[in-house]
């Protein structure tokens, strides 16, 4: 079991008071990032001034398209179906089997993605119909068309050149909150994958196993078996869903995911200053005179994590925008 966590002697140290510094100091430096670069309002009303887009500006349509004009976005929806299904199996029978452990996000990150996957593919089948009904239109108005005018062709001619490309960003509309709301829980969860699954293979998995919980997949129970697959086929489903979206990925929605982080140390803090019991990651534990430099390390891994996310989409961008110029639909 470890030192008894909810006597006093255990929290009025200064290795809790060096800890919760650093917790602390991560949810100012995150709650400031928010505060500058977040904001829905500002950032409608500074685009309307400067006609620019804004670091975090999020379009409706870019959860749910592909990042290539010839995958059609049915393909998407279908990925992170199995994905959702996948995850979600894997999780129940984790629960039912070890009766819980450490919270995975992703199977309800994929279960919003696969919502604004729906509502895409249905603005999509829409969209189609209504360009249908146009073409036949159109087609139908050749015989009786009219030739314009020497005066409507100067003043068609005059317009501003870039009338087109303003016509459709006003098109585009922006993301709706839940929009917004996936796009922000995608990158947390992309962030704690990443930490999750190396936390467990680098750390747990070499060091801090005792002989009651070795991964020897010929005699191993069912329990080890399930949490090797979690921690494994969730980075792959993510990684897949950051190369066939088309969703941008700003760097200052680290701020996000240090949130979390805080918010779930601070939990684990609460519950085990409550009740005496096992940490779900050993190196939370405050016990240890390098707990400090555990919790030091850790939070720097956070840096490491989303950078490995965001080269994932800057490395995307890269090939398909060089690779399929005219199809790559993704950030310009």
């Amino acid at each position: 079991m470890g030192a008894n966590t909810t006597s006093l002697s255990y929290w009025l140290n200064w290795r809790f008071f060096l800890c919760a510094i650093g917790v602390l100091s991560m949810m100012i430096v995150a709650s400031i990032l928010i505060w500058k670069y977040e904001g829905f309002k500002k950032k409608r009303s500074r685009r309307r001034e400067n006609k620019k887009e804004t670091a975090g500006v999020l379009y409706e349509d870019e959860t749910w398209r592909t990042c290539l004009k010839a995958i059609h976005p049915a393909w998407l929806l279908a990925y992170r179906l199995i994905a959702f299904l996948s995850l979600f199996s894997l999780l129940f029978a984790n629960i039912v089997i070890d009766g819980g452990g450490p919270l995975h996000w992703s199977p309800s990150v994929l279960r919003l993605g696969t919502s604004c996957s729906i509502y895409g593919y249905c603005q999509y089948c829409n969209k189609a119909g209504i360009d249908r009904v146009d073409d036949v239109g159109s087609d139908a108005e050749k015989g009786s068309y009219v030739a314009p005018t020497p005066r409507e062709d100067e003043n068609t001619s005059s317009m501003p050149k870039d009338f087109g490309t303003y016509e459709q960003s006003c098109v585009r509309k922006t993301a709706r909150m839940w929009i917004y709301a996936f796009q922000i829980i995608f990158q947390t969860c992309a962030g704690a994958v990443m930490l999750t699954d190396l936390v467990f293979w680098i750390i747990l998995v070499p060091f801090l196993f005792d002989e009651g919980f070795k991964l020897n997949f010929r005699g191993v129970q069912n329990m080890h078996k399930l949490m090797v697959c979690m921690h494994s086929v969730n980075a792959v489903f993510l990684v897949g869903d950051m190369i066939l979206n088309c969703m941008r990925f700003p760097l200052f929605r680290i701020a996000y995911f240090l949130l979390w982080t805080a918010a779930f140390v601070i939990f684990q803090w609460i519950i085990h200053a409550c009740v005496s019991m096992w940490w779900p990651y050993p190196f939370l534990d405050l016990s240890s005179p390098y707990a400090p430099a555990w919790y030091l390390g850790v939070g720097l891994m956070h840096i490491l994590c989303y950078c490995i996310c965001a080269l994932i989409f800057r490395m995307k961008h890269f090939f398909l925008s060089r690779s399929f110029p005219e199809s790559y639909q993704g950030m310009r």
